[in-house]
């Protein structure tokens, strides 16, 4: 394909050197581009070791692969096809503290192909840090979205505020749920494990080749392989298991809340900054007789029960699916319906279970329900769409073109003027940025008096703006040290309050993070009316829910996320009402932004694409609707 480029270009290509970060669904289309396209100085970072999951999707991975590093056996598959490239893998996370801005200095270019939204913010600073281009990528579903970032002339990837994050590693699911959405996903999948199609994807068993278990490849390939040599996976079927025992809801009861947990216990390392889970036992709970509902006095929907009461929720709800599986005679399969009640009692309990297990707040019948929504497959073909488009743009940033660059989604079905791509012109740098801004600044609302040092950096400044290693002072004259960096010299400050170090009502902070080269000025204001469970608010932050935009008759077979084109819920009833999006899978690809959001200009009309992520819209970006000539090259007419 080289030989198809200008002359300049073709040899810019094979001595520039650029990161890819990522080798899963996007990373492996993305590697096989680039190597196919000329580049020839390659470096490519992934944390994950190949699941037997994978296979269906990431082509360069075969079975005999499973456990090994995605980033060498990437590797070694691409020199198979194109063996004079100079290709460098690393089994890391991009998060280390080795990969500084001198590292990220090296590249021409950056592409992200990853999976998880701290990593993301984490590359958008370091190439921000580092003046190089980044860009950034995802797939939802049959949706997608490729944009660029260049500091100083776009809006950089946390220019606009995201919602919650919707996607999950799968070793979440399996192992360390933190939320109640990982329950009721694992019940899902529980289900259908039990009941319906099992499907490698939905493994519920603890997940031994968790990458958080050991950062050493050589220890994580083993485990994965340690009883099955070769990759040759010879899995214990959950329903043949459960067949065997007749469906016995003690019998499952007791592997799936009391041995699994028991398991996941001995591996310690998860446990070391989590709180570790307690496994039950189903003698102890029918102690307690009484089900009795904790909260709700509402509608039964709207109930909370006890862990008793789900305890025989799951009795009865196995007992009846057994026997409805057993009305459809051998080798029948149930389908989850979340208006199916016997389907939905079992995800009500089981991902009630697992969330008192896990120290959990349980939910009701009514939540769980509104959660179980739609759950988006990893589809090949969009990724492999999506790694075309990056390269692509890759080839307009090493032309000295960026101007021309654009933000390109991949919709799922063709617009009014037959186009499944729409570029969308590059937006400018958000003045209120706190990342990119030219001094980075927000305000936060917290009780003082009951926020702890611990939480303000590992909630506030870590989980919530994304940092790794931030030292905080505070200005108050003396230049008080909060929290430093260096292990050990403020670890004496994480149980106090805020209020202990005179932090009140106005007080201000100087955040620094020198891996990333990242400043942030936090005010704070005090305030004791924060709502139930909620420890602090970010000031002119963006709600999760963005109001739904109208829809013109004309509109509705344009815009993503309509009732024509909307994800197929996981229930084989549809819901009327727009569902949000969840993408749950082991190593899938979020959209790059939460303003997945097009004007779409046709016929004088001005419609919203919705986000990807969020199935929500945003009135973002301006449509060009009268493409140039060079539009040609991003957009794909259907006929």
């Amino acid at each position: 394909m080289g030989g198809s480029l200008a002359p300049l270009l073709a040899d810019s290509l094979s001595t520039c050197r650029v990161l890819v970060v990522g080798a899963g669904g996007i990373g492996c289309e993305l590697l096989k581009n680039v190597v196919l396209t000329g580049f020839k100085n390659i470096e490519v970072i992934d944390l994950d070791v190949i699941d037997v999951s994978n296979l269906n999707r990431q082509f360069l991975f075969q079975k005999k692969h499973v456990g090994k590093s995605k980033a060498q056996v990437a590797k070694e598959s691409v020199l198979q096809f194109c063996p004079t490239a100079n290709i460098t893998a690393y089994h890391d996370s991009i998060m280390n503290p080795d990969y500084n801005v001198e590292f990220f200095r090296n590249f021409m270019l950056v592409m992200n192909a990853l999976d998880n939204r701290a990593a993301r913010n984490h590359v958008n600073r370091m190439c921000l840090a580092a003046d190089i281009p980044l860009i950034e990528s995802g797939t939802a579903g049959y949706l997608g979205q490729v944009t660029v970032i260049k500091k100083g002339l776009t809006e950089c990837y946390e220019c606009q505020p995201k919602p919650t994050q919707k996607t999950f590693p799968g070793c979440t699911i399996r192992n360390t749920p933190s939320e109640p959405i990982h329950c009721i996903v694992w019940a899902k999948y529980l289900f259908n494990q039990l009941f319906g199609e099992e499907d490698a994807d939905q493994e519920v068993s603890p997940d031994t080749a968790d990458p958080e278990l050991s950062w050493n490849p050589a220890d994580t390939e083993a485990r994965a392989t340690a009883s099955d040599q070769d990759g040759d996976i010879k899995r214990v079927s959950t329903k043949d298991w459960a067949r065997s025992t007749g469906y016995d809801p003690v019998k499952l009861f007791n592997k799936l809340f009391k041995d699994d947990i028991r398991y996941l216990l001995t591996m310690d390392k998860l446990w070391k900054k989590r709180k570790a889970p307690l496994p039950l036992d189903w003698l102890e709970h029918q102690k307690l007789t009484c089900p009795q509902r904790v909260t709700g006095t509402g509608l039964k929907d709207q109930q909370v029960l006890g862990v008793a009461g789900y305890c025989q929720l799951f009795s009865r709800s196995v007992e009846t699916l057994r026997s409805m599986l057993a009305d459809k005679g051998d080798g029948a399969e149930l389908v989850w319906d979340k208006d199916d009640p016997p389907a939905m009692d079992f995800v009500t309990a089981a991902a009630n279970l697992r969330m008192y297990i896990f120290s959990m707040n349980m939910k009701s019948r009514f939540d769980i329900k509104s959660m179980a929504g739609n759950i988006i497959p990893a589809i090949a073909t969009t990724n492999a769409v999506i790694a075309g488009l990056i390269v692509l743009e890759a080839l307009k940033i090493l032309s000295g073109d960026v101007e021309h660059c654009r933000t390109i989604f991949l919709n799922k079905q063709p617009n009014p003027r037959k186009k499944l791509l729409v570029p969308c012109a590059l937006d400018p740098p958000s003045a209120n940025c706190y990342v990119c801004a030219s001094k980075p600044e927000v305000t936060v609302k917290l009780n003082v008096h009951k926020t702890l040092v611990l939480a303000l950096q590992d909630k506030i400044l870590k989980e919530k703006f994304g940092m790794v290693a931030p030292d905080v002072q505070i200005e108050d004259g003396k230049g008080t040290i909060l929290i430093s960096s260096e292990e050990g010299e403020t670890e004496a400050n994480n149980c106090k309050f805020l209020s202990d170090f005179g932090i009140r009502n106005g007080s201000r902070l100087q955040v620094d993070d020198f891996l990333q080269d990242y400043t942030l000025l936090v005010n704070v204001i005090h305030s004791e009316d924060l709502e139930k469970d909620v420890e602090f608010e970010v000031v002119g932050d963006a709600p999760d829910k963005a109001p739904t935009p109208t829809r013109s008759q004309e509109g509705k077979n344009v815009a993503n996320g309509n009732k024509e084109s909307a994800e197929p819920s996981t229930s084989s009833k549809a819901p009327a009402e727009q569902n949000e999006v969840l993408l749950v899978d082991s190593d899938e690809e979020e959209p790059s932004s939460s303003t997945m959001a097009v004007r779409m200009e046709s016929r004088g009309h001005k419609r919203k694409l919705h986000d990807a992520e969020t199935g929500e819209a945003s009135a973002k970006r301006q449509h060009l609707s009268q493409p140039s000539a060079d539009d040609d090259i991003d957009i794909i007419a259907l006929d």
